[in-house]
């Protein structure tokens, strides 16, 4: 989660699918998609049952609000701030709608940032503003089926450091099939499993006459993922091995972002973090270039629900930059995160969580553009529910664990 401990204190106010088996209490995909068309425009993407279903909404800047691969009476996997939506009332700094996949723009914080002005003379709550640009203002649709969808936009921004940054961009969102997107074995789902997939193809592009630079500060793609927690449920980060990575790089894990996460609700283990998401403690952290890999995801024991995210990471990953959004003056300001986790809990005691929720995001490497020049990061989501034995050879493939070691990792 991207939002200081001091806002947490203050803004409290696919393609391939069959039924759903996920049978913990919670809302339906068809209550969530009801309260949100009373307030706002809902585009649906839906495969040819109409059991993967996936809700997307302009008016935020195109975001996938939530998803279900078992129709209208399927459990909602993602999280969405319907107090807020109905409320309709102005927020200050940032309007938290929720939705499982959204658009925004590192850096967050630094000297670079795109959230605090040229004027500001602190990175501190009082002077921090999310861009409407990825907050309010509604994306242009471009094109639409039932199972995909484009979107445009164009903005102006100014970074802390007086640099102006003509961009453009193109988002498209469409069901994914996890078959051929994860390159399962004869590109079909084990038998007893049923899934929602969908994609976001995000393109920034520089509209501007000058190049974007490290000296001037170079942006990136942010995609955000809020999802439902649940009390037994465990964020799983894949690692690569410490053993090709030299120096202070090596453990590759940043969890100090809003104070050290206790060791009861994080595991670093040689080739996995593990990551307690359930809604009750505030926590954040982050996995360099040198240790991500290509995966991240979640297993909700009480719902049976697997989870898993899959974004662009280049080949030579370990060797870009990726921008820091912490809201300091860092000494590198693209020595950042690849892919974070967040779980939200109380900011302090007597106060009540944003949610809660938790979060998986990933990033694309600092876009050094000149004029005319594209990058593109795609980020993946996958909901997998049914026969647990066939969940967990996909937890064991792309996660590298069993469903029982994720199960007893945090216990």
């Amino acid at each position: 989660m991207s939002i200081s401990p001091r806002l947490l204190g203050s803004v409290v106010l696919g393609m391939f699918a069959c039924a759903s088996s996920v049978g913990a209490a919670g809302a339906t995909y068809g209550d969530d998609l009801a309260r949100l068309r009373r307030h706002v425009d809902v585009i649906e993407l839906t495969d040819a049952a109409g059991l993967a279903r996936v809700a997307v909404v302009a008016a935020y800047q195109g975001r996938v609000m939530t998803s279900t691969a078992g129709g209208l009476e399927g459990f909602s996997a993602g999280w969405v701030n319907h107090a807020l939506i109905a409320s309709g009332k102005p927020q200050p700094h940032i309007h938290v709608f929720g939705g499982e996949d959204r658009f925004w723009l590192g850096p967050e914080g630094g000297p670079f940032s795109l959230f605090f002005s040229r004027s500001a003379p602190a990175q501190t709550l009082a002077h921090w503003q999310t861009p409407a640009f990825v907050d309010t203002q509604p994306w242009r649709v471009v094109r639409r089926s039932h199972s995909e969808v484009e979107f445009a936009a164009r903005e102006r921004l100014e970074n802390r450091a007086g640099t102006v940054l003509d961009l453009e961009v193109a988002r498209t969102l469409r069901l994914a099939d996890p078959g051929r997107a994860l390159a399962l074995p004869g590109g079909r789902l084990p038998a007893g499993v049923s899934v929602v997939g969908f994609e976001s193809e995000n393109k920034l592009t520089n509209t501007g006459k000058a190049a974007w630079t490290r000296e001037s500060g170079l942006p990136s793609i942010w995609i955000l993922g809020m999802f439902n927690h649940g009390p037994r449920t465990t964020v799983v980060i894949p690692l690569t091995s410490a053993a090709e990575v030299a120096g202070p790089s090596a453990t590759g894990v940043r969890s100090d972002y809003f104070g050290e996460v206790p060791p009861d609700r994080l595991k670093v283990t040689p080739t996995a973090v593990f990551f307690r998401a359930d809604g009750q403690s505030r926590g954040k952290l982050g996995v360099n270039a040198r240790r991500a890999t290509e995966l991240a995801g979640s297993w909700d024991a009480e719902r049976g629900l697997l989870t898993l995210v899959q974004f662009t990471l280049p080949r030579d990953a370990a060797t870009r930059p990726y921008v820091d959004s912490r809201w300091i003056d860092m000494p590198d300001p693209y020595a950042g995160d690849v892919i974070n986790a967040y779980n939200d809990g109380p900011p302090e005691p007597g106060v009540a969580p944003l949610g809660p929720f938790y979060e998986l995001e990933s990033s694309s490497p600092a876009a050094a553009l000149r004029p005319g020049e594209s990058t593109t990061h795609l980020h993946r989501t996958f909901h997998f529910s049914g026969d647990r034995s066939a969940l967990d050879a996909l937890a064991r493939r792309f996660l590298t664990v069993s469903i029982a070691e994720i199960e007893a990792a945090l216990r």
